[in-house]
């Protein structure tokens, strides 16, 4: 069985969270629902951080833990580094 190194937790998830750093080039199992599936990191990502494992458009929401945090700034391809350089929070937007 191979270790997963990135991870979802609801269906509608756009991105996994890394559980390790991903060096870039590298290829990934992340773990969505019961399947582990392999997603090629397009750059590194951070621990803790987000990888995309669906392209997403400009504008749309970025789902993480199934709730809408952000949405993208720029198109997002499979495997990329998702963070603040192609997304904004969604709580950086609410109005006080």
């Amino acid at each position: 069985m191979s270790i997963v190194e990135a991870f979802t937790i609801e269906p509608a998830d756009t991105v996994a969270v890394a559980l390790r750093d991903i060096v870039g080039g590298a290829c990934v199992r992340v773990r969505v629902g019961a399947d582990v599936r392999q997603v090629l990191a397009r750059n590194p990502v951070p621990l803790g951080h987000k990888l995309a494992i669906i392209a997403m458009k400009k504008g749309s929401n970025i789902i993480k833990y199934g709730a809408a945090i952000a949405r993208a700034t720029h198109d997002i391809a499979v495997g990329e580094h998702v963070h603040v350089h192609n997304a904004v929070s969604n709580r950086a937007r609410r109005s006080a």
